[in-house]
């Protein structure tokens, strides 16, 4: 209940980097593995594809969560955070999570149907955001807002990667 009364979207951050441990219970929290023995995960899944990445955006660079081995790979360097949202505030934010569709893994004829798996899922991941900074006292904000043309190409995603939506995360400012 605590949680659920504290969750609230931020648009200002202070640009402190979050603990190790913080992060990795964060993307935990996010989409991580809850029953080992299934492979299934914190947020529910569509016909359990498990569709959805997430890429951490860092000023150090930018990381895939792989959630089997819990472990960060890295995948680009450089800071790629201004590029996560037309809004300024993006680039003080320690770490933005960029949620991405691997559309090759939804077994559905339809571009339609396709986006729809892809959006919902998207929004459970997000909501375990949320409700988890709510619980650490972190900031967050999810937006749709973004360059997807240009942060795609910056993040060398493949043909079949859609990004849905980006969700920065640190301590709230002020």
């Amino acid at each position: 209940m605590d949680a659920l009364s504290e969750r609230q979207t931020s648009r200002a951050f202070r640009s402190d980097s979050l603990p190790l441990q913080t992060l990795a219970d964060l993307l935990w929290a996010a989409f991580g593995v809850n029953r080992p023995e299934s492979g299934k995960r914190t947020a529910p899944s569509a016909v359990n594809w498990q569709e959805t990445d997430i890429y951490v955006v860092m000023e150090r660079g930018t990381f895939l969560y792989e959630a089997t081995e819990h472990r960060l790979d890295a995948v680009r360097a450089g800071d790629l955070r201004a590029l996560t949202g037309i809004q300024e505030f993006v680039a003080d934010a320690p770490v933005t999570l960029v949620l991405v569709t691997d559309m090759s893994r939804i077994d559905r004829p339809s571009q339609e149907e396709k986006n729809f798996y892809s959006a919902i899922d998207a929004g459970y991941i997000s909501q375990n955001i949320y409700l988890f900074c709510a619980s650490e006292g972190l900031a967050t904000g999810v937006r749709a807002l973004v360059d997807r043309p240009t942060l795609h190409e910056a993040m060398g995603l493949a043909d079949d990667q859609k990004i849905v939506v980006a969700q920065s995360v640190g301590y709230p400012a002020g």
